[in-house]
């Protein structure tokens, strides 16, 4: 999955507008603008469409983070500068405060199975000999799934 894709699902899932993604990069102490937004959004095919790039997904990741969980004491932590789908699986978890179970019945909602020790293995360290690689259709269900869940929620609600 490119940057831009997990960008807009994010945006689709939480529907939120330009200005609301705008406020989530300001919490990450990144000012962006709403052309710069805008055209991280826009299709792969339109020619003002711009790659997002790893150190601003971070910081917007990072600034979700901070928007549904709330502000730690002291300085916003540093955002990654290379991002990786372990990293940014690992952001979007914390985000939402998941714990491994919710993880998986999330994977489950996109008809993915994994097991607990595998889906641990993607949030180790990547030195880790039980480290593995998060590939492309692991984050793309785990959004998926977190739609599905966040839709039930909302309709329960």
């Amino acid at each position: 999955m490119t940057n831009s894709d997990v960008l807009r699902r994010v945006r689709y899932i939480l529907n939120l507008n330009d200005s609301k993604m705008i406020s989530i990069f300001k919490h990450a102490e990144s000012d962006v603008s709403r052309e710069q937004v805008s055209n991280w959004l826009k299709q792969d095919e339109d020619p003002e469409y711009i790659l997002i790039r790893d150190a601003d997904l971070a910081k917007f990741l990072t600034g979700l983070i901070i928007e549904k969980r709330g502000k730690r004491d002291g300085e916003v932590p540093a955002s990654e500068k290379k991002l990786t789908n372990n990293i940014v699986f690992r952001k979007l978890v914390i985000a939402f405060n998941l714990k491994s179970e919710e993880v998986l019945e999330i994977l489950g909602k996109a008809d993915l199975r994994v097991g607990k020790s595998e889906l641990s293995a993607f949030f180790r360290k990547p030195t880790h000999k039980n480290y593995r690689d998060c590939k492309d259709q692991i984050l793309r269900n785990f959004l998926i799934g977190l739609q599905a869940k966040l839709a039930e929620e909302n309709v329960s609600s």
